[in-house]
């Protein structure tokens, strides 16, 4: 119990002590709150007391500041004023003395005008924008004056001379004649497989240190809204200095009617000049005159684009029309090259006129590029399913009396090896019309060509009265054929196969000869039919026997000289061109001819040789008839003959 009382009486002192702090606390709060309140009562007195000051000093600073600013914009109006009037000297003494510094002063005017147009408040603002406007204006029309006086002073043609410099060697033309063909109709563009290799030196047009200003000059006209004018100045100058460099080189307006009336040899010659002509138009010139037209319209790429388009069309036009009417004339086999060289060419030039002519200013042109292409690679195509025909049905009646080589073979063996001169072109030709495989399409028009020669040659030996003769013919024909596609990259094409089967026909004709030509004479030298009828030796002294044995004998060495003598004559005059083939045939006859005889001489000759008048029969010794063999085939007439 005295415990909990001790506890209890702790626990009350404690309560009575903190009552007491809390009321000392509240009392000293309440006089804090009261002086407090009367610091918020004097300050807001103060405040009071000192606004009309705080409110004199914002004005007056207010008063400073615009005093400043107005300063400040007289100062830059009168920097205008200053600015003007610099402007205006210089626009007044022209470009022509310093073009830099009138640039300059019309970007000025420029810069005042803008100033003046956003500050109209001014009453002097009106006047100084209308005299800037004013003098803006004539200013554009100095440059306008200095841009056609600037161009046309620097824009002349190209010497052909000049051009020609800027080709790779390959291409650059011989003395005498800026085309590339030759007098033989052959491949006008032969290099062109080194063309991928070779330098195109793109000519300087313009002097590079006036092109700057070119542009600057251009610049100022498109920002002056002048666009029109600057392009008809452009047009105008360079469209009539470039059409003057291509007449200068040779470019002449050739149309449909134009071709039509050309011989072939003089038409020949405008399409391998025609082919230089286009190489150095879209390589060279259009090329340079790109590179103007971007370094001057750079940054206005619309009419960078429209300019050279206007500038170069009529060019593009007289070049490709040349070719459209090429493409369009009536087809023969021998334009077939220039086809291909033309078909060539655009196919060359392509990658150039692509980048060259980009943009939808000059969208007709690559289309008419594109269409020239096709429209050569359709007749070229059409010319050569011409001449395979043509080479079939030919019905020339020129007669080779002597059974040489025929000029329709030796001419289509010739367009044959002219054409694998063309392999690349013609699979790519080939492709134009048909996906499939170029080389099996050349390698089966190929073979249809000389199927077509053979069977026409087949038609032409029955012109031959004499059957030896239409086999010598034929024989000498497809010997040249053989030998010429074995001499050629047809035999890659063709093939051994081929080569040996036509090898084995010029044999069988060269038997055939012998077998025709000699089998009778040779039937001359026999022993059958010279004994006589009672089965009695020939050459017997007894009775009538030996007279009838001696008299046959006699007979055949008759007729053997009347025979080989006709022979000698008339096979004389035949021909077989190949030296090789010739000795061959000669040999082959010799080998059948010369050991019979030597035979019946020795075994016969005796009887005769004891006789009256032996060489009556016994005309020819063996040496003579060697000799006389090697006559054969030459070709002689027979005037030469009886020399």
């Amino acid at each position: 119990m005295r415990v909990g009382t001790l506890v209890m009486e702790t626990l009350a002192e404690r309560a009575a002590f903190m009552r007491e702090s809390l009321q000392k606390s509240q009392s000293i709060t309440e006089n804090m709150v009261a002086i407090l309140g009367s610091f918020d009562h004097r300050l807001s007195a103060l405040e009071t007391a000192m606004r009309p000051t705080q409110i004199r000093t914002h004005s007056m600073r207010r008063a400073h500041e615009n005093i400043d600013k107005t300063l400040k914009a007289a100062e830059v109006f009168l920097g205008q004023f200053d600015l003007s009037r610099q402007a205006e000297a210089k626009i007044l003494r022209g470009p022509h003395e310093d073009l830099e510094s009138y640039l300059e002063a019309v970007d000025q005017l420029r810069s005042i005008v803008h100033f003046f147009s956003g500050n109209k408040s001014l009453q002097s603002s009106i006047g100084v924008l209308n005299h800037a406007n004013n003098l803006l204006s004539k200013a554009i029309l100095k440059l306008e004056e200095e841009f056609r006086q600037l161009l046309t002073s620097y824009s002349k043609p190209v010497e052909p001379d000049r051009l020609f410099d800027c080709l790779p060697n390959c291409l650059r033309p011989s003395s005498g004649s800026p085309g590339q063909g030759d007098a033989n109709g052959k491949k006008l563009s032969s290099t062109n497989h080194k063309l991928e290799a070779a330098i195109f030196t793109v000519p300087t047009l313009i002097p590079p240190r006036i092109l700057p200003l070119l542009h600057d000059l251009a610049q100022q006209m498109v920002h002056a809204g002048h666009q029109q004018q600057l392009f008809t100045i452009y047009r105008e100058t360079r469209a009539a200095v470039l059409e003057q460099s291509l007449r200068k080189l040779g470019v002449e307006k050739l149309g449909k009617e134009d071709v039509q009336r050309m011989q072939w040899e003089v038409l020949e010659a405008k399409i391998g000049n025609w082919i230089h002509f286009m190489r150095i138009s879209v390589k060279l010139l259009f090329a340079g005159e790109k590179k103007v037209c971007d370094q001057i319209f750079e940054g206005v790429d619309s009419l960078k684009e429209q300019c050279f388009a206007d500038v170069t069309a009529t060019s593009v036009a007289v070049l490709l029309s040349f070719g459209e009417a090429i493409a369009k004339s009536k087809r023969s086999p021998e334009k077939l090259f220039v086809l291909l060289d033309m078909y060539e060419l655009m196919r060359e030039l392509q990658p150039e006129m692509e980048t060259n002519f980009q943009g939808k200013y000059c969208m007709e042109m690559r289309e008419s590029a594109v269409v020239l292409t096709k429209r050569l690679a359709q007749t070229a195509q059409e010319t050569f399913g011409d001449f395979e025909e043509a080479v079939e049905k030919d019905a020339t009646k020129t007669a080779v009396l002597d059974g040489t080589v025929h000029p329709l073979t030796s001419y289509v063996i010739n367009y044959v090896k002219f054409l694998f001169d063309y392999q690349s072109t013609l699979k790519l030709l080939f492709q134009e019309f048909d996906e499939g495989d170029a080389d099996a399409r050349l390698t089966a028009v190929t073979t249809r060509i000389m199927q077509a020669l053979q069977s026409n040659l087949d038609g032409k030996s029955k012109q031959y009265k004499d059957p030896a003769l239409t086999q010598l013919f034929l024989m000498n024909n497809i010997h040249y054929i053989v030998r010429s596609v074995r001499r050629s990259e047809a035999k890659d094409l063709l093939g051994d196969d081929w080569v040996q089967i036509h090898r084995r026909i010029v044999q069988q004709h060269a038997n055939q000869y012998k077998r025709i030509s000699w089998s009778k004479i040779l039937q001359c030298l026999t022993v059958q039919g010279l004994s006589s009828s009672s089965g009695g030796q020939l050459g017997s002294d007894s009775g009538s026997n030996s007279g009838l044995s001696r008299a046959m004998v006699k007979e055949r060495f008759k007729t053997f000289n009347i025979q080989f003598e006709e022979l000698h004559q008339r096979q004389s005059q035949w021909s077989v061109p190949d030296s090789e083939l010739r000795e061959s045939l000669r040999l082959a006859v010799a080998e059948v001819l010369l050991p019979a005889f030597r035979s019946f001489i020795r075994r016969f000759g005796p009887m005769i040789e004891n006789g009256k008048n032996p060489q009556k029969y016994i005309r020819f010794s063996p040496e003579d008839l060697e000799r006389m063999l090697a006559e054969f085939f030459e070709g002689k007439t027979w005037s030469e003959q009886k020399r």
